[in-house]
């Protein structure tokens, strides 16, 4: 038998999600900072809360994909926080990507009142949250997961139990590792293929079912050619991830160059005002670097 489930964080990535749950036919009541995002799931069948803490007296698990490790604090600890209202044996999922730590302290938190959590961060762009195909990465309780699991799979198809309490946040922090550094690898090489006079959308036909295949080159490779810096992800949020990669790491004592030259690259970006542009706009310091301009025309 189904749960009564609250999701609270409506963003570009929850949209997709909550509107998949309701697909699923679950009893979904959701929550956001600014209520007007919550008008059209509830025209789908969606209740409404008007705290998170309304929310979570009213569900037994409650869901949060919002922006940063102080919003989910915020969402689950502060004025009108779940804290408030939350019941003891209620599951709390965050599916958000923040802090391993700062995962493991309010887990605690939680457990003290006889509740559980577990971090469950997502990848898979705006599209897998729209197409219910996002990868989870989950860390808790084995049999939290399995309680988890039906709701976890009307959001995606690529679900994997990796560890206890905080593992799911630190796998995520790998994925956007590699995600931003074959970003880089990317845009090299459209920039090589840009100075050397060949097609380019015939040079990505040709490599991307190869040993260089990736998702990043498959899905931004074309949007790059079309002039197309629509967000599957944000500058501004990548960075955030990369701001917890870089601080992990050096509390790891771990070197992440590749990672440290996209971080600085994306932050001259955000200096010139393309920080809500989708992640593959990485190419454009390149670009700036090299006064070279990666486009393809539009196909006849």
């Amino acid at each position: 038998m189904s749960e009564s489930i609250g999701f609270i964080g409506l963003g570009i990535m929850g949209q997709g999600m909550t509107s998949n749950l309701l697909k699923a036919g679950f009893d979904l009541t959701v929550w956001n900072r600014t209520a007007s995002r919550a008008e059209a799931l509830i025209a789908q069948g969606a209740k409404g809360a008007t705290s998170p803490a309304e929310l979570a007296s009213r569900c037994s698990i409650i869901i949060s994909c919002v922006s940063d490790t102080p919003d989910v604090q915020d969402v689950l600890f502060g004025s009108d926080g779940v804290i408030g209202g939350v019941k003891p044996g209620s599951l709390v999922i965050d599916m958000s990507t923040i802090s391993p730590q700062a995962t493991r302290d309010m887990a605690v938190a939680l457990a003290e009142r006889q509740v559980h959590m577990l971090d469950a961060p997502i990848s898979g762009g705006s599209e897998g949250a729209a197409k219910g195909t996002l990868s989870i990465m989950v860390g808790g309780d084995s049999e939290q997961v399995a309680r988890a699991m039906p709701y976890l799979q009307a959001m995606g198809k690529t679900i994997t139990h990796v560890g206890g309490s905080g593992a799911g946040q630190t796998v995520k922090l790998v994925n956007q590792i590699l995600v931003v550094v074959t970003m880089l690898g990317v845009s090299e090489a459209l920039l090589f293929a840009q100075s050397s006079g060949v097609d380019l959308r015939k040079t990505l036909s040709a490599v991307s079912g190869g040993a260089a295949g990736s998702w990043m080159l498959s899905n931004r490779g074309p949007q790059i050619l079309d002039d197309d810096w629509r967000p599957g992800f944000t500058i501004d949020l990548q960075q955030k991830d990369l701001r917890l990669v870089i601080e992990a790491a050096d509390q790891m004592g771990v070197p992440m160059m590749g990672t440290s030259l996209v971080f600085n690259l994306y932050r001259v970006l955000q200096s010139a005002g393309f920080g809500s542009e989708g992640n593959h706009a990485l190419i454009k310091a390149l670009e700036r670097l090299t006064g070279i301009e990666v486009r393809a025309p539009t196909p006849s």
